[in-house]
């Protein structure tokens, strides 16, 4: 006897459907898996004993069969136990199969039945709508989460039982509604209106979010770096609705999504420590999921106290910081995250951290701040934007500084240069200035004489690359922006040429 129903598997990013069919031969007792599961698809077949049994429902006796198709993809997560019961009950006659004909069954069993939630349920609902099945069996903590994509009927069951009756006929399953939309919640972990002073560090920081642009604070401890960077998120546009779909896919495969607030409405802020492995950071692993780049797609991924991360990990940050994605390679397969993200990072000028410091003696040695600044290197520098120097101020100038503009001032300015942005970049499918590729820097930051001999001046004095000399014109084009100015200026380029003079320099 032979039943036939459908699942669906992550890989990276993307879903993928699955055919699970089960076999039922005479025979001694006997439950076998193939299509290359892995360890959690293999202990189903315990957890789909229990449930058949403890749901009221006979457990066929004899060689049990279950084929995950297509056999050369590996299958990972316990996400099929749902498809595999049916597919038992079905193959014994106690469930119509012809029933599930265009539904995707997919969740966890738990020993008494009931169903769990499962990770990546939110690429499995697109890939079922664009391959045109008509509707989703899911756990009801997955119900909201699968029902934003539009198109697709998605139908949650509290159990294996329900699942049954609702194939029989004996009692459908209630279609969940789309969740209707949420407040976004807390827009920042910090706001500008906690800074003080710093106006030079508060400009930078609002370039970089108006642009897109990665941003290096440079400063003693206790001088507002770590502040600064958390008020990022906050003054940053909201996210659209393809953008919060995208980033809610990712955290959706990293079960990172809660019932509750089933869309990603604020941009992401990741702040991983600095222990943080390789695969922490840009993803894979033994078992691969979304690093800490992906996570923080459409958002900020900021990296405090950057020197004490491990050099192999920042290198890895170069590949993504040019293009926009991770690419996870292995001897079977090849895995693609998108990690599309600012970067804020945040560093003493040296081992002690007082080097320069008005208030305080530095007590390195040049040999000690050589070797500090080394473990950044030259490349990953020159992929960040602005570097911004954040002195220590004392106490006369932190009462004495007045109040500075709030978030929401400069969330608006923020806002209305990325407009301008997006208007000017619809054709080429960008967001903002940080994107642009050579040409689109040619096509848009064009400038006159005045600024080509200001810009070669820079290149000279400050050993600009190639690169370099390209995002200095980005971000004088996002000043530009600032401005509501159609031309890149003198002033406009005069100001980015300010932040690639780095702190990190002597």
């Amino acid at each position: 006897m032979l039943a036939r129903v459908r699942s669906a598997a992550v890989l990276g990013v993307q879903a993928f459907p699955v055919l699970v069919e089960a076999d039922l031969q005479s025979g001694l007792p006997t439950f076998s898996t193939v299509g290359l599961p892995d360890e959690a698809v293999r202990e189903s077949r315990d957890r789909v004993r229990a449930a058949i049994v403890n749901s009221g429902f006979a457990f066929p006796a004899g060689r049990v069969t279950v084929n995950l198709a297509p056999a050369n993809l590996r299958k990972e997560g316990s996400a099929f136990d749902l498809a595999i019961a049916i597919g038992l009950l079905a193959a014994q006659g106690l469930a119509r199969a012809e029933a599930s004909a265009g539904l995707l069954l997919l969740g966890e069993l738990s020993l008494d039945g009931g169903l769990k939630a499962v990770r990546g349920v939110l690429p499995v609902a697109l890939a079922a709508r664009d391959g045109g099945e008509r509707g989703l069996v899911v756990p009801p903590a997955n119900a909201a989460e699968a029902a934003l994509v539009r198109g697709l009927e998605v139908l949650p069951a509290r159990n294996l039982a329900e699942v049954v009756a609702h194939l029989n006929g004996e009692a459908a399953l209630e279609r969940a509604t789309p969740p209707a939309a949420a407040d976004p919640g807390p827009l920042a972990e910090g706001g500008l209106e906690e800074v003080r002073g710093q106006q030079f560090a508060r400009r930078a920081l609002e370039i970089a979010a108006a642009g897109g642009h990665n941003i290096l604070l440079v400063g003693p401890p206790g001088s507002g770096k770590t502040l600064l960077s958390r008020c990022l998120p906050g003054i940053l546009p909201a996210l659209s609705f393809e953008e919060a779909l995208e980033t809610t896919r990712i955290h959706s495969v990293a079960g990172l999504v809660s019932p509750a607030r089933p869309l990603v409405l604020a941009r992401p802020f990741r702040a991983p420590h600095h222990s943080v492995s390789n695969a922490g950071l840009v993803g894979g692993g033994s078992h691969p999921r979304p690093g800490e780049v992906s996570l923080a797609h459409n958002g900020v991924l900021f990296l405090d106290e950057l020197p004490e991360f491990s050099r192999s990990v920042l290198e890895n940050l170069r590949q993504p910081l040019e293009s926009g994605e991770v690419t996870i390679a292995r001897a079977a397969l090849t895995l693609t995250y998108p990690a599309r993200f600012m970067l804020a990072a945040a560093m003493n000028p040296c081992r002690c951290g007082f080097r320069g410091d008005r208030l305080r003696s530095c007590t390195c040695t040049p040999r000690e701040v050589d070797a500090y600044r080394a473990r950044i290197s030259g490349p990953l520098l020159d992929r960040i934007d602005l570097h911004v120097e954040v002195p220590a101020l004392s106490y006369e100038e932190i009462a004495a500084a007045p109040a500075g503009e709030g978030t929401v001032a400069v969330r608006s300015r923020v806002e209305s240069a990325r407009a301008r942005q997006r208007e000017r970049l619809h054709e080429a499918a960008m967001h903002c200035n940080a994107q642009m590729g050579a040409r689109e820097v040619r096509l848009h930051c064009r400038h006159d004489e005045s600024c080509a001999r200001l810009l070669e001046g820079a290149m000279r004095a400050l050993g600009l690359s190639a690169r370099g000399y390209a995002r200095v014109l980005k971000v004088a084009r996002t000043i530009a922006d600032l401005a509501a100015e159609e031309r890149i200026g003198v002033a406009h380029v005069a100001e980015a040429i300010q932040y690639r003079e780095r702190g990190t320099s002597p």
